[in-house]
Parts: C-alpha cells; sequence; structure tokens
C-alpha cells in the first residue's frame, strides 16, 4: 500500500519506479546502518519517506527521498548547520538518497502557537550560513522556474490571470543578476516545517535548500497561510521580517510574488495566486 502522501508519484513513469523500489531501498538502509523501525510512517510527507527508528539505542528517524530537484542537497544543507537551529544529519547515503536524522520529541509543529512568528526569525538568522558550493544557485533554480512557469501554468488550466505570469516572468528576470550576499537558503520555512523537540525548543526540518540572497527567505514565511492568509497578515508579515532584519523590503517582495507562482501551479494555487496579487497591490 502506497503511503498516502506519495500517491502522487504513481502519475509518472520516474515515481511509480520509485515507489516499486522503495521496499527494498528501506530494508537496504536499515541494515546498512543497523536501525530498527520503531512506528508507522510520519503522515506529513509528500516527496519521501520518513519513518521512526531506533540507532544503537537511540531515538532517530529513516528519511528516503524521491530524487527530485528540491530536496538534492538536504544533506549538504544539514551538515552546514550541524544541529544549529535545525535537525541534526547523523548519517547519509547519497546513492540511495536516504537520511538518518535525529528524532525530535515530541516532534509537534509550531503551527498554532501564537509566538511562531516570533521563533521561526529567531532560527531565520542562525540558518544563513555560508553555503557549501554544491547546493544550488537560487540564480539556477530562479532561470528553471522562469522557463517552465508558462507550461506549469497551462498545464494547470490557468489557475490565475496572465498579469501575475508576467509579473513572476518579470522579477525572475530582475532579481537573479542584481543580489546581495549569498548565503544558505532554507526555501520552505514555515511553521509545519518547525518542530518541538528537547535539545532546543523548535529546531526546523526539510530545508529544500538554494545558495543566495537573505531577502529570498521572506518568501515562504509571508504567504505561509498557517500564520494567517488576508491581506494585512501578508503584508503586516512582509513589513516585519524586512524591517526586524534589515532586508530590502522590495527584493523581498519580488520574491515572494516569483517563487509563490513557481511553485502555484499545484492544488494550492488558488490561495497562492491571492497572496501574489496582495503583494502586487501594495506596489
Amino acid at each position: 500500500m502506497v503511503h498516502p502522501g506519495l500517491g502522487w508519484l504513481e502519475a509518472s513513469p520516474e515515481g511509480r519506479d520509485w515507489l516499486r523500489a522503495l521496499p527494498g531501498l528501506r530494508a537496504e538502509c536499515e541494515r546498512a546502518w543497523g536501525v530498527s523501525s520503531a512506528g508507522a510512517p510520519f503522515a506529513y510527507a509528500y516527496a519521501s519517506l520518513a519513518y521512526p527508528v531506533v540507532a544503537d539505542g537511540t531515538p532517530a528517524v529513516l528519511k528516503l527521498q524521491f530524487p527530485d530537484r528540491e530536496s538534492e542537497h538536504e544533506a549538504d544543507a544539514l551538515e552546514a548547520w550541524d544541529g544549529d537551529g535545525a535537525v541534526r544529519l547523523l548519517a547519509r547515503d547519497d546513492e540511495r538518497r536516504a537520511l538518518l536524522l535525529e528524532r525530535l520529541l515530541p516532534g509537534t509543529a509550531l503551527t498554532g502557537h501564537d509566538d511562531a512568528l516570533d521563533v521561526i526569525l529567531g532560527l531565520l538568522v542562525r540558518l544563513w550560513v555560508p553555503a557549501p558550493s554544491p547546493v544550488q544557485a537560487l540564480a539556477e533554480e530562479a532561470l528553471w522556474w522562469a522557463a517552465t512557469l508558462e507550461d506549469g501554468w497551462e498545464a494547470a488550466g490557468r489557475p490565475w490571470e496572465r498579469a501575475l505570469l508576467d509579473a513572476a516572468r518579470d522579477y525572475l528576470e530582475v532579481l537573479p543578476p542584481t543580489q546581495g550576499e549569498q548565503v544558505l537558503l532554507h526555501q520552505d520555512l514555515h511553521p509545519d516545517n518547525v518542530l518541538a523537540a528537547e535539545r532546543e525548543p523548535w529546531l526546523v526540518i526539510d530545508p529544500k535548500p538554494l545558495r543566495g540572497e537573505r531577502e529570498f527567505a521572506v518568501a515562504p514565511i509571508v504567504r505561509a497561510h498557517e500564520l494567517g492568509h488576508d491581506r494585512r497578515s501578508v503584508l503586516a508579515r512582509l513589513d516585519r521580517v524586512c524591517s526586524e532584519l534589515g532586508l530590502d523590503r522590495e527584493r523581498a517582495r519580488g520574491w515572494t510574488v516569483a517563487q509563490t507562482l513557481a511553485w502555484g501551479t499545484g492544488d494550492d494555487a488558488r490561495w497562492q495566486a491571492e497572496v501574489a496579487r496582495w503583494l502586487l497591490e501594495d506596489a
């Protein structure tokens, strides 16, 4: 039986091949790392299978990743952070795209906590370390978004108006070559990717890392519907993050529009388009 969150992978030959190989990959990694399963897979998983294990008597998590572009260098990012504000990487198997991670207990998400934005801002500045060279450059990722944006929009049935598409493409042309200092970025930092832990009160997971300017890091925080999905809340987050962290508001706004729409042709297209509209109306 396919894990519910991975069902979308059955739509492609690559996804079906990976799902067929998954039981074998799981057994191979458990043998190689000497770990044993300690429970069912975690429910919040859409491009990986992650489940609790025990490694030498210590609680851990085994994560097997579908080989997509966004998670390709997750292990490199986690090694660079070395547990400072993020889940600690215990071992990696690049050939199998497998990670052995510390288990965060109790592991509940930050979503719903009144101080969620405070927590995220405190963690964010700790993540801005020099990026390992293998990590994909934001400029290169932006080129890929620009090249695929219209096709994705068409394939999704044009879920939002062309004016939004044009605005995103304009930002993707102007912003990449004019970036400031490059750091390691977590391009999916929202409350569901921050978990309660024992080593620290909160730690981030699932980085989907990039190497680029700090202003880009604002994007997932501004669009995070868990923090309030309305025009006032979205603009207030943009203002607060940029003000407190000394970031260029216009560049942050542009990156948020561009990435939100580049990621916004799936099931979340409607609310992501709303975020982009609110930001563009504020120009």
